[in-house]
């Protein structure tokens, strides 16, 4: 018999969203302050916030960026017009998440991918910076997912 007050981890379209929100937000303070990703993901799963994310997909997110940032800042690199450490944080987080899914996680469609990242632009990024990611990712989806876009 299961206890009524332990939740059940979320699922779903939306907690894969607030996944995605979260892992931003954790490559955001990976990238200022350099704290471990292990640090950084039990500050995250500790937090309320998490409540409604699909947490092993925030953990997978956040440490797959982190321990592949080298390689994924090598993919981004041919689809930007300056290098990933004038762009700005938030945007640099979106574009690793991205970048991430379209090698990493080919089950997930191209454009759920690009659209994840332009919602996330439109609500944390700098003005119009969603249409640089879209068209940054979009790019790299013409390549990566090659067989996918048909």
């Amino acid at each position: 018999m299961t206890n009524l007050s332990e939740k059940k981890p979320a699922r779903g379209t939306r907690a894969r969203s607030v996944a995605r929100k979260l892992a931003m937000q954790a490559l955001y303070q990976w990238q200022l302050t350099g704290q471990s990703a292990a640090d950084i993901n039990l500050q995250f799963l500790a937090s309320e916030d998490s409540a409604s994310a699909d947490r092993e997909y925030f953990t997978e997110l956040l440490k797959g960026c982190v321990a592949a940032n080298e390689r994924l800042s090598q993919a981004i690199a041919p689809f930007v017009d300056r290098p990933l450490d004038q762009l700005d944080p938030v945007e640099t987080a979106i574009l690793l998440i991205g970048m991430y899914e379209l090698r990493d996680r080919i089950e997930i469609p191209y454009r759920v991918v690009i659209n994840e990242a332009v919602d996330l632009c439109k609500r944390f990024g700098a003005t119009d910076a969603h249409k640089y990611v879209n068209a940054v990712l979009d790019r790299a989806a013409r390549e990566i997912r090659a067989a996918e876009r048909g």
